[in-house]
């Protein structure tokens, strides 16, 4: 059985829930505090044993490539001044064995990870997807793999969701509960509506994919949005070997809108030793301050009450 060595990582989109901030800079690269997202990525992978990744790009992606490859003007800068937090800080970012691809044409996520097949080779690869955000105490990727090493077979990260968000998501319908919190999967449904869901579990932003994912990608037809949708093909996979879903129990930051951005910012920024304190003092203050503008706005409502009587 092949170890789980590579993992692929999209980043080819436009961002366009971020613009005008995305026009000429990647999505991959706003950060969460001082960190580009996209590191937080990379730094799952890492500590999972992945040893090479591949981050598939698009045009205006550049800033990527070099974030992640030496500054040597920088490093010597900062080691003269003897500022060797900083120096270490900028040197986490190029320790890792990281490849580029371009993605010619945005024809959806399967044809992203399409890209990665000269790459990848016969072994079994990880996709991880930008916007999704994971913390456990043991790395989301390393479970697939540990549930990998169990099953021999593909698995796919999945997490419960409101009913009424399922038309959001590619959706599992369970065949059977292999052990808690790893299924069987019967199919993959790719944003059903809410009340035709199969289930609640939904696909995040993590899967463990055994290669001949890449022969059905290469003849998939184009479904929703005239893309080639990831989930069809596994759904496709699911067919011919088995293809398990891993329940995820920890926390999921969605980070690829507005407010889910935001919200991940106050979260890591409230355990960041630079500015954790501050920022939950604001975060206090603040709201003593809209909850007196509530308790004033209550008030006004009811003298204005009072007076049309």
């Amino acid at each position: 059985m092949n170890k789980v060595r590579k993992a692929v990582i999209p980043a080819a989109g436009f961002g366009t829930r971020f613009l005008p901030a995305t026009k000429a800079m990647a999505k991959e690269m706003l950060p969460i505090v001082d960190k580009p997202t996209i590191q937080f990525i990379v730094e799952e992978a890492i500590a999972s044993g992945i040893e090479e990744i591949l981050i598939v790009t698009g045009k205006s992606k550049r800033a990527i490539e070099d974030h992640f490859d030496s500054n040597i003007e920088l490093e010597m800068n900062l080691r003269e001044k003897g500022k060797d937090e900083l120096l270490a800080l900028v040197q986490e970012s190029t320790g890792v064995r990281i490849h580029f691809v371009r993605q010619a044409y945005p024809l959806g996520l399967g044809h992203a990870v399409l890209q990665a097949k000269a790459f990848v080779g016969q072994e079994p690869f990880v996709v991880m997807l930008g916007d999704d955000l994971m913390q456990d105490d043991v790395p989301l990727v390393k479970q697939l793999i540990n549930a990998y090493d169990r099953t021999h077979a593909s698995n796919i990260a999945v997490m419960a969701v409101p009913q009424e968000e399922t038309s959001k998501y590619g959706i599992i319908d369970i065949d059977s509960e292999l052990e808690p919190g790893l299924y069987n999967v019967s199919r993959f449904v790719e944003k059903p509506k809410a009340e035709e869901a199969p289930s609640n579990l939904a696909i995040i932003g993590r899967y463990l994919l055994t290669p001949e994912i890449f022969e059905i990608l290469e003849n998939q037809a184009p479904g929703a949005g005239g893309e080639i949708q990831l989930t069809d093909a596994i759904d496709t996979l699911n067919q011919t070997q088995r293809v398990f879903a891993k329940r995820f129990e920890g926390t999921r930051y969605d980070v690829g809108d507005k407010f889910g951005f935001m919200t991940t910012s106050i979260n890591y920024g409230l355990t960041h030793p630079e500015v954790k304190d501050k920022l939950k003092d604001f975060i206090i203050a603040l709201g003593k301050e809209l909850s007196g503008e509530k308790e004033a706005d209550i008030v006004s409502a009811d003298m204005a009450i009072q007076t049309v009587k």
